[in-house]
């Protein structure tokens, strides 16, 4: 069987953001331009958590980065592998060679201006245009993108979600920040105060928001789409443990969600969390926010 012809972008892509959208919009015109398939290559986890030693904070899950690929650039492989010792130690050109162009059949590869690859990252864009023609094949090294004078990257940005500004990581990313689970059963909340909800889990090593109550968006698997206010936080009105706990309360809806995979985005930090006298109390400030949640919505359609 003749292998597949790909056109890969090489990267993180945590978080999916407008520094990743140039490459991805650069391998999907060349992959339609000579008839291949727009791919992605990333690993899990990140190649930091191997080589320090410790966990590093992302933006997205594997799961996350391949559906925002998918979704906002037309990506249609995702090659996800795992970051392993022995990966980390395999020479750039063998790498290059025999993975990138040997296993996966690229005919063209799309990399940023600062990617490194291969053992101690001597593998970097020059190595990479170099050998890519030597071999015959297309490259393009993609230059910075910049925003307000700032670098568009990750690492800027969950700067930005854990201090709860939502609406200007959003403008970084290029869409809204975006978190999915399959939903759990919570403690019930939200029949109590009259509105369904759904609880989502952190995925391993993923980013929390910062504590507070956002404007935030749940899109089902059949596609609808529903506004919700999401308290990300320990619920002090209703908790005395610490563990924290991402809950949205779906607006405009009724029906069990338990076991449907969720896509969750935030649009905009509503205010921060706080423990309130009484549940009635705690029922008002949600009918607010709710309140907020259709007037932002409204606004911002």
């Amino acid at each position: 069987m003749e292998q597949k012809k790909r056109v890969i972008a090489l990267g993180f892509f945590d978080g999916v953001h407008n520094g990743h959208a140039a490459l991805m919009r650069r391998t999907a015109q060349v992959a339609r331009e000579i008839g291949a398939t727009p791919a992605a290559f990333t690993f899990d986890p990140h190649p930091q958590t191997v080589i320090l030693g410790r966990p590093m904070p992302l933006l997205t899950s594997p799961e996350d980065r391949a559906d925002l690929m998918r979704k906002y650039y037309g990506i249609q492989d995702v090659i996800v592998e795992p970051f392993t010792p022995q990966r980390m130690k395999q020479p750039w050109r063998e790498f290059l060679e025999e993975t990138l162009v040997g296993d996966l059949g690229a005919v063209h590869l799309v990399a940023g201006h600062d990617y490194h690859f291969g053992y101690k990252g001597e593998g970097n864009p020059q190595r990479l245009q170099q050998t890519c023609q030597a071999l015959g094949i297309g490259c393009d090294i993609i230059p910075k993108v910049e925003q307000e004078g700032i670098t568009v990257s990750s690492t800027y940005i969950r700067t930005l979600v854990a201090q709860g500004e939502i609406e200007r990581a959003n403008e970084f990313l290029g869409h809204p920040y975006t978190l999915s689970d399959r939903v759990s059963h919570g403690k019930k909340l939200g029949s109590t105060l009259g509105f369904p909800t759904v609880n989502l889990r952190l995925k391993e090593n993923v980013l929390s928001p910062a504590k507070g109550v956002y404007a935030t968006k749940v899109i089902l698997e059949n596609g609808e789409t529903h506004p919700a206010v999401t308290n990300v936080g320990t619920r002090p009105t209703v908790d005395d443990g610490n563990q924290l706990t991402i809950e949205g309360f779906i607006l405009d809806f009724q029906g069990d969600l338990y076991g449907q995979k969720i896509q969750m985005e935030f649009y905009k930090y509503l205010r921060e969390e706080r423990k309130f006298p009484s549940f009635a109390a705690l029922t008002a400030e949600v009918m607010h926010n709710a309140e907020q949640t259709r007037e932002y919505f409204a606004a911002h359609p």
